[in-house]
C-alpha cells in the first residue's frame, strides 16, 4: 500500500465518520445525557463493533452475507429492531431537574452497559458491512500481503472514528447547561429517540 493510497483512505474514512449515522446519534445522545467522560465508554463500544465489521468484511464474510439474501436480511432486521428499541427507550426516559434522565436507557447505565450499547449499534448495522465490503478492496494492493494492509486500514479507521465520535460527544456535552429543566431534557430524549427510531426504520430499506 502506497502512502498516496493511505491518504486517500484517510479522506474517505473521515468523510464516512463525519457523516451522520446511528453511531454519531448515539455519541451525541450519551454526550448530552452523561457528559464526555461517560460517553467515552459508548465510543469504545462503537469501535469494538467497528472492528468486528472490519474483520467480517476483511475475512470475506461480508461478501457472503451480501450474497446470501437470508443472512443479509437477518442482520438487517436485527440491526433495525435494535435501533428502534434503543430509540423507544430513549423516548420514554424520564427526567429530573438536574438535567440528567433517571430511567430507561439514559439512567446512567454501568460502564459495561454503555460499551455493549455502542458495540451492538455498530455490529448490527448492515450498512457498515456493505460499506466495508465495497470500499476496503479499493485500497488494498494485490501485490502485497493482505493482512498487514487490513491491519493498517482498520487501525486508521478506528483512530479516525474514535476522534470524530468523541468530537460529537464533546459538542453535545457542552450543551448540558441548556438542558437543566425536565422539559428540556424530555425534549432532548424525544429528539434523539425519534431519530434513532427513524434510522432503524430506514435500515429495513437497505438492499445489498
Amino acid at each position: 500500500m502506497s502512502f498516496i493510497t493511505w491518504i486517500g483512505f484517510v479522506v474517505a474514512a473521515t468523510l464516512i465518520a463525519i457523516s451522520p449515522g446511528s453511531g454519531a446519534i448515539l455519541s451525541m445522545s450519551h454526550g448530552l445525557a452523561y457528559g464526555l467522560k461517560k460517553a467515552s465508554a459508548t465510543v469504545l463500544g462503537l469501535q469494538l463493533g467497528l472492528v468486528l465489521v472490519l474483520v467480517v468484511a476483511g475475512a470475506g464474510v461480508g461478501s457472503l452475507l451480501i450474497a446470501s439474501a437470508l443472512a443479509f436480511t437477518v442482520v438487517k432486521v436485527v440491526g433495525a429492531l435494535y435501533l428502534i428499541w434503543l430509540g423507544i427507550g430513549q423516548w420514554r426516559s424520564k427526567a429530573e431537574a438536574s438535567g440528567v434522565p433517571t430511567a430507561g436507557l439514559a439512567a446512567h447505565p454501568a460502564f459495561g452497559r454503555r460499551v455493549l450499547t455502542g458495540f451492538l449499534t455498530n455490529a448490527t448495522n448492515p450498512k457498515g458491512i456493505l460499506f466495508m465490503v465495497a470500499v476496503l478492496p479499493q485500497f488494498i494492493s494485490r501485490n502485497a500481503p493482505v493482512l498487514p494492509q487490513l491491519a493498517i486500514l482498520g487501525a486508521t479507521m478506528v483512530a479516525i472514528d474514535t476522534t470524530v465520535m468523541h468530537g460529537y460527544a464533546l459538542l453535545a456535552s457542552t450543551m448540558q447547561r441548556w438542558f437543566r429543566d425536565p422539559r428540556a431534557v424530555r425534549l432532548q430524549n424525544r429528539f434523539f429517540g425519534g431519530v434513532l427510531v427513524a434510522v432503524g426504520a430506514l435500515l429495513f430499506f437497505v438492499k445489498p
